[in-house]
């Protein structure tokens, strides 16, 4: 094999290898099993306090899951298993505040679970805005 025959054996194996390596990072990745807590203290307006939480992170979303109970319990206080969503809005040490977006209405210590998704808020925004700055004019 000639020496130019491996530089370009070598240089095609960088692109793909950039092509997947591209790809990969551009695929929504959902991770099982996501860590799952039952460690709600507490509830204040939209606000849901949690203790014993390992690594919280700031900003990452969080799934909170209303339990669906037994059909007696429903009754009572209209859990029916929905998911709303969250952001963890402060940490400190082994405790989270978590915003929950959609109202914390049948949020308890008891029966609800929040699961993190180790993900981020994020905000598709088209090709044109990249690299813009945008003004604001009061």
């Amino acid at each position: 094999m000639s020496g130019s025959q491996s530089y370009r054996d070598c240089s095609h194996f960088r692109r793909s290898a950039a092509a997947v390596n591209a790809a990969a990072a551009s695929r929504d990745y959902k991770v099982y099993p996501r860590i799952d807590y039952r460690t709600i203290t507490g509830v204040e307006g939209p606000l849901v306090i949690m203790e014993n939480v390992k690594f919280p992170t700031y900003g990452e979303i969080v799934n909170v899951n209303l339990s669906a109970g037994t059909p007696e319990f429903n009754s009572l206080s209209h859990s029916d298993g929905t998911v709303r969503q969250g952001q963890i809005l402060e940490v400190n040490k082994k405790k989270a505040i978590v915003q929950v977006f959609e109202g914390t209405s049948n949020i308890d210590n008891r029966d609800c679970h929040i699961e993190f998704t180790g993900d981020t808020l994020k905000m598709p925004i088209s090709d044109d805005l990249m690299g813009i700055v945008v003004a604001q004019h009061f």
